[in-house]
């Protein structure tokens, strides 16, 4: 980092320490009523801890800034050492066997230098025998229970007692692996054991590594903000960025899947925790206290399917946000003396990003009780005002967003805080005085919007309108320089109405017209016709079929054309059968099939593999930052009135009579 740019970052905490002390100091209404008073304090006292994780991500950055240039490589195996044995661990609850078998039949091809030294297990906490059936059909280990009381710590516990080898990975029923996962996870460990036998006294074991979580399908902000070629997956800031941040500093968390584990480090803490919803996050944070390292990788070695709908996306945040109340809560996080400092620092962080919704609710209820009621929760002087506060905000901003990475800016950020803040701070409430929620509920990835989801627009419906009400109240009548003197008022209120916005078309939601994701795969193949092989390329590939062109001028088909052919997987060629659905009008055209039934086993777990052996290049994996929040909002309006006006020409259609005789 230049000398320029850590100037400018250690001036952005100094203006901002100075503003926090004058707030403190000088702005509380301490002689106003208890309401106002008991609201002035959480206002500040939310102040404080938003710049108190900021600069905690600042200063991650400062320090990591040479280790996150350099960026982790893999390195290759470690020649001295003995090829570890892996068990692979596909865990299950009710997940689908169709689901299922994507995840089962993409570890079966997971390349590794000794494949006999890899043992792929279903554990499967129903004990099904569709589940059992399935595991046999691939030949690989199946391991039931019944009556498992403690989730899927349970599962997995049970599972390790039947289980040796030294390391395991923990994949979820829906994280379907690439081929290069153990190529680019495993070389990890041997580098350390070898660090070991050179350097014992200065070399810590490594206890976890950690793939992103990464998913083949939009999220609900990409997918129901007609956003999935713009911004990135909202999961991916954490994964690919804040998770990377930890694990440059040797304390990655675990998210709960696509991670390889030392055997004997899960051994030293227990097992996997059965008194938390978010035994992830505190599996990955005790293997840390008893001296082992974690690390975080940056490009992914899965991909699986993140839910669409309002109520279930909230319902998975809401077990995530109790899950870790009450793992920091067992952790003792704030007094535990066996936890380092800089481990101590990452997981209050993690602790308090929890919070962050409900100050979220707070900081919209502040601007509103001023512009509406006349309610002065901060005792300021617009022009002490500006001199104070202005300088640090905008300054702490700008280093902000020049420190994070292209993933996602601050201001998207906002949006998904606002989005999930009037359903994470009761929980996180409740889980903090005690009242526990103890049911593990498995997110169901396959629902879809229905007609009570769009209840959950309420809130944001309320504090929309009060937000449009009180912009209008506040700067009604005003002229000059009582317009300049409520700028501050009016520039939350208008930041909060466009979060807000973003949020009601969230909650609005958006048809869902595909049956299964496209993936963008350039694939060698060839259509039989009369009799020779023409050949093509395909260009994007789906459950239901793909998309293709001749490589040459090759024979015109048409809509509805039958055909036959294959597609090259690895020197496999897999038969294929169908329909052609579409045909473009390029100079070069190109065509959309849709197949029938794989013939053979063989023929459709290739196709799988096809299919899902990498991540979903059709999504972006960072934002567009030329697209600014006004862009997206007036793209969403279009979009919306275009179906609105699509209905009334579809309804007009139908009330036309009908002069047939």
């Amino acid at each position: 980092m230049s000398n320029k740019k850590r100037f400018v970052y250690i001036l952005a905490l100094v203006l901002s320490v100075i503003y926090l002390l004058w707030r403190v100091f000088f702005t509380i209404p301490w002689h106003a009523h208890l309401f106002v008073l008991i609201f002035a304090l959480l206002l500040v006292t939310s102040e404080l801890f938003s710049n108190f994780t900021a600069f905690i991500l600042i200063a991650l950055r400062m320090l990591n800034f040479n280790k996150q240039q350099q960026r982790l490589k893999v390195p290759d195996f470690a020649p001295a050492i003995d090829l570890p044995a892996v068990d692979i661990l596909i865990c299950t609850h009710n997940e689908d066997v169709d689901l299922l078998r994507k995840t089962i039949n993409a570890a079966t091809f997971i390349k590794y230098p000794d494949r006999r030294k890899v043992t792929i297990v279903l554990c499967d906490d129903g004990n099904r025998p569709e589940a059992a059936a399935l595991a046999k059909e691939y030949h690989i280990r199946y391991i039931g229970m019944t009556d498992n009381k403690q989730a899927k710590s349970g599962n997995i516990n049970h599972a390790l007692k039947q289980l040796h080898a030294p390391l395991f990975v923990i994949l979820d029923a829906d994280m379907i692996p690439f081929s290069t996962f153990l190529m680019h996870s495993v070389p990890f460990f041997t580098q350390n054991w070898e660090q070991q036998v050179v350097d014992p006294d200065h070399t810590k074991p490594l206890g976890f590594v950690q793939t992103p979580q990464s998913f083949y399908n939009a999220d609900i902000f990409q997918f129901n903000l007609y956003s999935e070629k713009i911004v990135a997956n909202e999961q991916d800031f954490f994964s690919r960025d804040v998770n990377i941040l930890n694990g440059a500093n040797q304390m990655a968390l675990f998210t709960g899947s696509n991670a390889v584990f030392l055997r004997q480090a899960v051994d030293d803490v227990g097992g996997f925790p059965t008194d938390t919803l978010t035994e992830d996050f505190e599996l990955g944070a005790k293997i840390n206290f008893e001296g082992y390292t974690s690390l975080a990788t940056e490009h992914p070695e899965s991909s699986g399917t993140t839910p669409v709908d309002v109520k279930g996306v909230i319902k998975q945040r809401t077990r995530w946000a109790r899950g870790v109340m009450q793992s920091c809560r067992n952790l003792h996080i704030f007094i535990n003396p066996k936890i380092p400092f800089l481990n101590r620092i990452i997981l209050i962080n993690s602790y308090l990003y929890w919070w962050s919704f409900a100050r979220r609710l707070i900081y919209i209820a502040a601007p509103l009780l001023y512009a509406l009621f006349k309610i002065q929760v901060v005792n300021a002087n617009f022009w002490v005002l500006m001199v104070v506060w202005a300088p640090g905000y905008f300054l702490l901003h700008f280093v902000l967003g020049d420190a994070s990475s292209k993933i996602r800016d601050e201001r998207w950020g906002e949006v998904q805080e606002t989005f999930f803040a009037p359903y994470l701070f009761l929980p996180v409430l409740l889980e903090t005085l005690g009242i526990k929620e103890k049911k593990f509920k498995v997110t169901n990835k396959k629902a879809r919007s229905t007609f009570k989801d769009k209840l959950y627009i309420l809130p944001y419906l309320i504090m929309w309108a009060l937000t449009l009400i009180a912009i209008v109240y506040f700067n009604y009548g005003k002229w000059g320089s009582e317009i300049l003197v409520g700028s501050v008022i009016t520039f939350w209120l208008v930041m909060h109405f466009i979060n807000l916005s973003f949020c009601v078309f969230i909650c609005l939601g958006r048809g869902i017209v595909r049956h299964s994701e496209r993936f963008e795969r350039h694939v060698h193949g060839a259509m039989l016709i009369d009799g020779v092989d023409a050949q093509i390329e395909t260009e994007d590939i789906s459950d239901g079929g793909f998309s293709f062109r001749f490589k040459q001028a090759g024979p015109q088909l048409a809509r509805g054309d039958q055909f036959t052919g294959w597609l090259n997987h690895d020197g496999y060629h897999i038969k294929v059968t169908g329909e052609i659905m579409r045909k473009t009008t390029d100079d070069v055209p190109g065509y959309g099939a849709a197949m029938t039934a794989l013939s053979t086993a063989a023929d459709r777990n290739h196709y799988l593999q096809l299919i899902y052996d990498g991540e979903n290049e059709l999504l972006p994996d960072e934002q567009d930052r030329w697209i600014t929040p006004f862009d997206e909002l007036y793209m969403n309006f279009v979009m919306r009135f275009k179906r609105i006006d699509a209905l009334m020409l579809k309804l007009n259609r139908s009330q036309r009579p009908n002069f047939k005789e």
